[in-house]
């Protein structure tokens, strides 16, 4: 039930990304204290917290250097997605910080080559790197 959750959370956050452009704070902010809370219920607390406090780090640095590549948006959902990739392992959360901006770059050529068109957002490759990186935690 709770991976069901999860998969809806990341489909909303990834479609309302694509359509607006942006990543509200009532779809951000609450799974920055939701995950490590449930995370906690399992004994995984700290290392999703260790998890969304690094992640943070790195978008927050990226987004103070370049600001128009990386929205406050993409910094506040990393939170919650650090703590979700973090409590299943720094193999994990390492696997879904890589392969998001991966993907992001991937699409963003093809996006690119096809039109010369507005850029790609990265929220829903975040989205989409950490529940294959969490997939593949789960087993």
């Amino acid at each position: 039930m709770l991976a069901v959750l999860v998969a809806a959370w990341l489909t909303l956050l990834s479609g309302y990304d694509l359509r607006q452009r942006r990543l509200p704070n009532w779809l951000t902010l609450p799974a920055a204290v939701v995950v490590p809370a449930v995370a906690a219920g399992s004994g995984r607390g700290a290392a999703a917290l260790a998890g969304a406090a690094a992640l943070t780090a790195v978008y927050l640095a990226v987004h103070l250097i370049a600001p128009a590549g990386l929205g406050a948006g993409d910094v506040k959902l990393a939170a919650g997605l650090g703590a979700l990739t973090g409590s299943f392992g720094a193999d994990v959360w390492l696997l879904a910080a890589l392969f998001a901006p991966l993907l992001t770059g991937v699409w963003g050529l093809i996006a690119g080559l096809a039109r010369r068109g507005p850029t790609v957002p990265h929220g829903p490759s975040m989205c989409l790197a950490s529940a294959v990186a969490a997939g593949l935690g789960m087993f």
